[in-house]
């Protein structure tokens, strides 16, 4: 129903969606609106991107593996094959710094995710076919330097994808130029050599500026006029041009074309025959240039389900490699995912505020576990208890997306879901007060959360007065202990 509603509002086909794959709820760890807001995953609270937890991982090389890499930060994964399979990917890629020549090379692949969408829908221009080209190039050379990585983690999974294409290669470099045009409109895409008949069609409308010149000589000596030109523009064509004064010694087969203010226009049955030529040359290599450009896009098309595969294995790779630079530049350890439900974590960092803090962090250690799985945090303003909560939470995060995290040792088990009750806002377009806004969120963990949720409630009750604020944060915190552990 949705394919069949975006083809009804679109009025095309959509060719470039070849499959269709089921996410279960289950699988992920659940991140609310709210929470997702109050960590800055890839968005901090003042709208921008600037000191989110994206901006200190995104190192990717294209822009289809930053798009892949936020997609696995806002789901994070619950599928513990899946998420330690990646953090063995990352462990071999920092091996020996073996994630280098591999994204060096992805460097060079552009964005063929999007590309081949527009392949698909035959909107594809001409420099999106050039980057798609100089992507299937380095493809031997990925798929050398990713068997040199050894076996055992995700990575074995995107091998049978990251692979070459040597015929479409081969195409695509015969069939364009090296640097293209933007736009198909005006031709000078296909290369020279790639189509007989295309280079026929060329030969003569690139031979007329020759022929001009030869036919320009020829009159000259022909009419004893030293100032006659041989010219062309777009309006009138092909011309001979005379200077006023010497008009009236044209010879008798010169037909008048047009008159300037100085100078006479004049054509004869040879410059005709030949505009026509050269005119209907130029138009018909056009023709079939541009016929020529939608058998490439066809052919492509042909391998679309393919290379859409690979493009995918290729932001997978891209991701992992990013996580392995970061692993080693920010000094960050491979997590264990435990069976068994709590947190401990060894001298934990706040990924983001360690990167902005111009002094040393200092590292703290976390124990939640099922004697011990509620903590209370006080200290004064500015003392880090917010700083040290949401650290919590943003290392149970990577650990679940299958990035290494900022710590000496981190052990995370069984995670369900990630709340967050931060700060106080309102939302008065809505309809609700600072306290109605603070009630909802909370009413909403105590509704949801269960024994595997991780809950962090960073001040509760400050919406209202003193005693008030004091039985809500109590009772809820009595209800977190007790009821739902």
């Amino acid at each position: 129903m949705l394919i069949d509603y975006a083809r009804d509002t679109q009025r095309s086909r959509l060719p470039h969606v070849t499959a269709i794959s089921v996410e279960n709820r289950d699988d992920a760890v659940v991140i609310d609106a709210a929470s997702r807001r109050n960590l800055e995953i890839d968005i901090n609270l003042g709208g921008s991107a600037d000191n989110t937890l994206a901006s200190v991982l995104d190192t990717c090389t294209t822009a289809m593996g930053s798009r892949l890499l936020k997609r696995w930060l806002n789901r994070p994964l619950r599928q513990r094959e899946i998420v330690q399979n990646r953090h063995a990917g990352v462990a071999l890629l920092s091996l020996d710094a073996a994630y280098m020549p591999l994204r060096d090379t992805l460097s060079a692949v552009g964005d063929v995710e999007r590309i081949l969408a527009r392949v698909a829908l035959y909107s594809a221009r001409p420099r999106d076919l050039a980057r798609l080209r100089d992507a299937l190039v380095t493809l031997p050379t990925l798929e050398e330097q990713l068997g040199e990585v050894e076996s055992g983690s995700a990575l074995d999974s995107l091998r049978p994808h990251i692979r070459p294409y040597p015929e479409l290669a081969d195409t695509l470099s015969r069939a364009l130029i090296e640097n293209p045009p933007v736009v198909i409109r005006d031709g000078g895409v296909i290369a020279d050599g790639f189509d007989a008949e295309l280079d026929e069609h060329r030969g003569m409308a690139e031979n007329a500026g020759d022929y001009l010149v030869k036919l320009e000589i020829r009159e000259r000596e022909r009419t004893g006029l030293a100032n006659l030109k041989v010219g062309y523009n777009r309006v009138h064509g092909y011309f001979i041009e005379l200077p006023r004064s010497q008009a009236q010694q044209a010879p008798a087969d010169y037909i008048r074309r047009q008159t300037l203010k100085n100078a006479e226009r004049f054509i004869i049955p040879e410059l005709k025959e030949f505009e026509d030529k050269a005119l209907s040359a130029k138009s018909r290599a056009l023709t079939r240039e541009k016929w020529l450009y939608d058998r490439l896009l066809g052919e492509l098309n042909n391998s679309l389900h393919a290379l859409q595969s690979t493009s995918q294995a290729l932001a997978e790779l891209d991701v992992l490699c990013a996580f392995a630079e970061r692993a080693e530049a920010l000094h960050w350890v491979r997590p264990t995912l435990s069976e068994t439900t709590g947190i401990r974590i060894e001298a934990g960092r706040h990924p983001v505020v360690e990167q902005v803090s111009e002094t040393p962090f200092v590292p703290n250690d976390v124990t939640l576990n099922p004697d011990q799985h509620m903590l209370i945090i006080t200290g004064p303003n500015m003392g880090g208890k917010s700083t040290y909560m949401r650290q919590t939470a943003l290392i149970a995060l990577l650990a679940h997306c299958g990035s290494f995290v900022p710590a000496d040792a981190a052990e995370i088990g069984p995670l369900d879901r990630i709340f967050t009750r931060i700060g106080s806002s309102d939302d008065l377009a809505g309809g609700r007060s600072t306290f109605m806004v603070e009630m909802t969120e909370t009413a909403n963990i105590l509704h949801n959360a269960t024994q595997q949720s991780l809950i962090l409630m960073d001040e509760i009750g400050r919406g209202t007065s003193t005693f008030d604020g004091l039985s809500l944060a109590w009772a809820s915190a009595e209800h977190l202990a007790r009821a739902v552990r």
